[in-house]
């Protein structure tokens, strides 16, 4: 592949996935990843600082969801704001045609301590742009904290559903784990 083919980010994030897969995290240097990408080794370090955050994906993912929660219709509610998070993700993130690359990630990802503890901090500011996106559209708390958690908690679920079971619908599942978070909470 020329180093002037376009997609420079894309491709380094799947020589990344590529090599930890084979041959581990750890065991992957930057300058193998900028290589099996075509590219030079200061264009890696043009899209990302190190490593760690080629598997990151940035906040594409808060921006998907927290988008979908300020373009849901103005009536919405809380239970509506967050399934038109989950279809978002649904519709984007995590289409058939990724499945493979998802849970490519999320080996690499439970194979590797520090990866993980950075999943845990990403998730807490996922937790909190959500949050923050549906205090935007005027749900209050504790109803915005709770609805934000439920639907981590349902995409995180779902996600893992759909990971062991490709031939399912992500959303489909995502709505149906959010369906039987509610119903646990009313519980309570």
């Amino acid at each position: 592949m020329a180093r002037w083919d376009p997609d420079a980010r894309g491709r380094l994030e799947r020589a990344a996935l590529e090599l930890f897969v084979r041959q581990g995290y750890d065991r992957t240097t930057v300058a193998e990843i900028a290589e099996r990408a075509g590219l030079a080794k200061s264009t890696f370090f043009r899209h990302f600082a190190d490593k760690r955050e080629v598997l990151s994906g940035g906040d594409a993912l808060a921006r998907l969801l927290t988008d979908a929660i300020a373009a849901a219709p103005p009536e919405a509610g809380p239970r509506r704001l967050a399934e038109a998070a989950l279809a978002a993700a649904g519709a984007h993130a995590f289409r058939p045609e990724r499945h493979a690359t998802v849970r490519e990630r999320q080996q690499v990802v439970a194979a590797n301590p520090e990866l993980t503890e950075r999943e845990l901090l990403k998730r807490e500011a996922l937790a909190t742009a959500l949050t923050a996106a549906l205090r935007a559209r005027g749900v209050g708390d504790p109803t915005a904290t709770l609805t934000a958690e439920l639907t981590l908690l349902a995409l995180r679920t779902a996600l893992a559903r759909w990971t062991a079971h490709p031939d399912q619908d992500f959303t489909t599942l995502a709505r149906t784990e959010l369906a039987s978070l509610r119903e646990a909470a009313a519980a309570l």
